[in-house]
């Protein structure tokens, strides 16, 4: 599997307090690693940024992952992240985690909405966004 469409990496260290009574990294550890790939998306892409300004910005409403391979202690799990597709006021973003021999350890998918928090109510997708959301 090539991961060149993947624009946005981020490793993340195994703690020991991930683990769980199997000795190996904890499923909802797996959703928070997911997590902070999303994040990155954000803030990435501005999302974050204009939350910070106008309280306006990106929503989860879904998240699912296919868990593939363990992960362990010690190591490193690196999430790969890219835009899946774009909608007029949701997107989806596609996560690969891999282990430190680069196996793939899952496969996540997120669904955003792009939200007013002030209106609380979703919100077309700006052209300027779409823009800048597509490079990724």
């Amino acid at each position: 599997m090539s991961f060149e469409e993947y624009k946005l990496s981020l490793e993340i260290r195994i703690d020991w307090s991930d683990l769980d009574t199997y000795s190996h990294v904890n499923n909802l550890v797996f959703m928070r690693i997911m997590q902070s790939g999303r994040v990155n998306f954000w803030e990435a892409t501005g999302l974050a940024k204009d939350y910070d300004q106008m309280k306006k910005g990106p929503m989860l409403v879904s998240t699912h992952c296919d868990f593939k391979k363990s992960l362990y202690y010690p190591g490193t799990a690196t999430i790969k992240t890219k835009l899946l597709y774009m909608k007029n006021s949701s997107f989806c973003l596609e996560h690969v985690i891999l282990n430190d021999k680069e196996e793939v350890c899952a496969v996540g998918k997120d669904v955003a909405v792009c939200f007013d928090f002030n209106l609380e109510k979703t919100y077309r997708i700006p052209e300027d966004l779409r823009e800048i959301m597509s490079g990724y």
